[in-house]
């Protein structure tokens, strides 16, 4: 534990000269991150304050707890979170306020009772405590609620409330009975890092090196990070609720009321003393302070204006009736910062060294445990329990600027109590990014979504007038447009921008060493490529990658787009000096041709000998094709002869030409994202961020199968137990017997009604004509035949284990 200095003549505190981490920010999120970060074992672990603790958005908060969230482990997080609180009330001495009433979601609209039927299928194969109620029982629980309303009701046992300073407090006085400290009055000025990777922090009470950094500084988390040199796409926003004054009608009832959330009216609601507090999100957000949160800023509420809520209000009102009559007592109008998607920014910032945000974080009461496990178990274990990229800093690239930052930070913010449907695409902070292609594609009828910025393909519907989404649970209006170029790709030729594919490079007489190293697969030989799973030091999934060797020295790694930050970050990370590395995703652009006439097109655009003896599946080579240079890899993820082809961006216009050219009498067709994952799951074929992530292992997921075992590789140790002593779940797909409707993910997977495990992706598999989905069960159940149920919108459809790929089995296709 480390030595507490006082001044010898005042007697207060001093700030040390040293600490192992420092943490920026006081409020709930930067003091749950102090006291996991002491109770972990790093006691020498400091926070700094510019006011007093709460400063800033938590002292203002609604308090409100639950656990449902978008993704399933973001709500394992929330209930870890509200389940920690009573530790933290024990150990500290200072009450949180917890009043844990339970809470409903109430659906008024068909559409939102299917949303809620979803959540209630993650619960069941999560564990949690949640169940369908009807809406007289809500009635009786809640006396306020008008019950004609509603169609359904979903309630969930560790909903409620509690007091947002009492909590904040608790944290910081159990972190310092573990031994960490934390100073007020005492903000961060200004910070710059030394040679040896630590950071010097200036604060008016001297300054102190810290070996880490974790930037939590809620409203002012842009101004830390500007210390540093990074831009953070968070933005404050004002956001409105209010409470009543004493209503006979709570006072009467003669318990808590409980926390609840009314979708379609946009409004959410707890007991507040002897009245009611209600809280809505704007139609149309109000970011606040875009150009920096002033320095002098604390325990301010912002001017309410009740105007921009008053059509919320209303609604409100005829659900909840008593309180139109109730009288008003107080107008919170207070700012808290959003991130882009709504879920937070945590981990190592990409690109830095020993620098790490948790920012963004708009359920701080919620999610501020689980945040301040993952950090603390990241920095001290190297990585966190369980995958949390749905939270992860590196899901955001240089193309997330501050301006786009605040336009997505506002379209979730106005979202946040809006549906959103599996086959919704977002309007806001499109074109960030687009390849040369994009306007011949929008001309062709492209539907276009983002990722990582990037604009790509998901359908072509019948020229730019008829390309639209309806949104819906059930099969969406590009069933039938999917399936044409499912047919052209399966029976001719078909073409898909792979822009999108992240591109990493590395060079060097030390190259091959740190591959084979960092790499769990086989590097190959010049002119080859291979495919391998890249794992974390205790065994879990961190890649699915190709490689290719382009010569003894120089390979390029093909993987996800969305992980290539992440993946920078994990290389950079103890990259040797005789290797280069460079993401090199946007340098790489290019097209990829797959189908049975695939070999005949390539044939026309280039003088090479294509031939399947001249150019063999898993070959690659630096070449001319269309009259342009080339990486081209014989390789496709649609499992068909395939071949994907690399080319600088001011070239692809000119490959694409000489494409559409020399394939106009072989049935060439342009396709998109949902063809080409529809035709993966007839393969059996994962892909990143669904079946692999870091929640698994390369047994489980069945990528074990390209290990090299012969040699030694980061996570050897714990996948060789994982193979000897077997694993007690894994992947496997099944054919689904359903009519109308496929899979989405994250739904239960059963046996008997027993959970046993969830589906990780779907869809329908146009080729054989059958609903498909993939997902990980319990090992007892992923014997090939057998028949298992899967929860899809609150109906039980069978389910079959396959033993293999339902289409080319032996993969003659791909080979040919």
């Amino acid at each position: 534990m480390p030595t507490i200095q006082k001044d010898e003549t005042t007697g207060a505190k001093k700030l040390p000269s040293h600490a192992k981490v420092v943490v920026i920010g006081g409020g709930v999120v930067g003091c749950s991150i102090l006291f996991h970060l002491a109770k972990f074992g790093w006691k020498d672990a400091v926070l700094l304050e510019r006011d007093e603790l709460t400063s800033g958005s938590s002292w203002h908060a609604a308090g409100g707890i639950h656990t449902i969230s978008s993704d399933p482990n973001i709500s394992r997080l929330q209930s870890y979170t509200i389940n920690l609180y009573k530790e933290i009330e024990d150990l500290s001495g200072q009450s949180v306020g917890l009043h844990q009433t339970g809470g409903f979601y109430a659906a008024s609209t068909k559409e939102w009772y299917d949303y809620l039927k979803g959540e209630r299928s993650k619960a069941r194969y999560m564990g949690l405590d949640q169940e369908f109620i009807s809406p007289k029982e809500l009635a009786e629980r809640h006396p306020l609620i008008d019950p004609d309303h509603y169609h359904a009701v979903l309630w969930d046992a560790q909903d409620g409330h509690l007091d947002p300073s009492g909590t904040t407090y608790a944290f910081a006085k159990a972190a310092k009975v573990h031994g960490a400290q934390y100073f007020t009055h005492c903000g961060a000025t200004d910070m710059t890092q030394r040679p040896d990777g630590s950071w010097d922090i200036f604060t008016p009470k001297g300054t102190i090196n810290a070996e880490q950094v974790v930037n939590c500084g809620g409203l002012w988390a842009r101004e830390v990070g500007h210390m540093a040199g990074i831009h953070l796409p968070v933005q404050p926003m004002e956001h409105h609720y209010l409470i009543t004054e004493r209503m006979d009608e709570v006072v009467n009832f003669g318990q808590q009321l409980p926390h609840g959330i009314d979708f379609e009216a946009n409004v959410y609601c707890r007991q507040e003393g002897q009245g009611m507090l209600l809280g809505t999100y704007e139609a149309k957000a109000t970011p606040w302070k875009v150009g920096g949160t002033p320095w002098d800023f604390g325990h301010e509420l912002l001017p309410p204006d009740l105007d921009r809520v008053a059509d919320r209000l209303e609604t409100a009102f005829e659900r909840l009736p008593a309180m139109a009559n109730a009288g008003i007592k107080d107008v919170i109008n207070g700012p808290f910062t959003f991130g882009p998607d709504g879920n937070p920014l945590i981990g190592p910032v990409p690109g830095m060294t020993n620098y790490w945000v948790a920012v963004g974080v708009m359920a701080g009461f919620c999610q501020g445990g689980g945040v301040g496990l993952t950090l603390a178990e990241w920095m001290i274990d190297g990585e966190p329990s369980i995958d949390v990229w749905a939270m992860d800093v590196a899901r955001f690239g240089e193309f997330a600027t501050p301006d786009w930052g605040m336009i997505k930070s506002s379209e979730n913010y106005e979202r946040r109590f809006v549906m959103t449907f599996p086959n919704e695409t977002l309007s806001k902070g499109r074109k960030q990014k687009t390849t040369a292609l994009y306007d011949r594609m929008i001309a062709k009828g492209a539907v276009m979504d983002q990722g990582f910025g990037l604009e790509h393909v998901l359908w072509f519907a019948d020229g730019p007038d008829d390309a639209h989404e309806v949104p819906t649970f059930e099969r969406n209006r590009s069933h039938d447009y999917v399936a044409r170029e499912i047919k052209a790709v399966r029976e001719a030729v078909g073409g898909i921008e792979i822009a999108n594919f992240a591109k990493h490079e590395f060079k060097g007489a030390g190259a091959r060493d740190y591959l084979n190293h960092i790499l769990a697969g086989y590097v190959p030989k010049p002119g080859r490529l291979s495919l391998t799973p890249m794992l974390t030091p205790k065994g879990k999934l961190y890649g699915d990658l190709t490689v290719a060797c382009l010569a003894e020295d120089h390979f390029m790694l093909f993987g996800s787009g969305a992980m290539q930050e992440a993946h920078r970050r994990w290389f950079e990370k103890d990259l040797p000096a005789s290797v280069a590395y460079a993401n090199v995703s946007d340098d790489w652009h290019g097209i990829a041709l797959s189908g049975p006439k695939s070999r005949d097109l390539l044939a026309r655009i280039t003088r090479d000998d294509v031939s399947a003896e001249a150019f063999k599946f898993r070959d690659l080579r630096q070449t001319f094709v269309g009259g342009v240079p080339v990486i081209i890899n014989r390789i496709s993820f649609s499992g068909e002869l395939g071949y994907e082809i690399y080319c600088k961006p001011q070239y692809l216009m000119r490959l694409a030409d000489a494409i559409e050219e020399a394939g106009a009498d072989l049935g060439y067709r342009w396709y998109g994202a949902r063809a080409l994952l529809s035709m993966r799951l007839e393969k059996g074929w994962g892909v990143w961020t669904m079946e692999y992530r870091p929640d698994f292992n390369a047994v489980e997921s069945g990528m074990d199968v390209f290990i090299n075992w012969k040699k030694d590789f980061v996570g050897k140790e714990a996948t060789s137990k994982a193979r000897d002593e077997g694993v007690s779940q894994k992947l496997v797909t099944m054919t689904i017997d359903t009519d109308g409707i496929d899979v989405a993910h994250d739904e239960a997977i059963l046996k008997d009604g027993t959970p046993v495990g969830y589906v990780s992706s779907g869809g329908y598999a146009h080729h054989v004509g059958q609903s498909m989905a993939m997902g990980y069960v319990a090992a007892e159940f992923a014997t090939p035949g057998t028949t298992l149920q899967v929860e899809i919108l609150g109906n039980f459809y069978d389910a079959q284990v396959l033993s293999g790929p339902i289409y080319d089995a032996n993969g003659a296709n791909m080979r040919s």
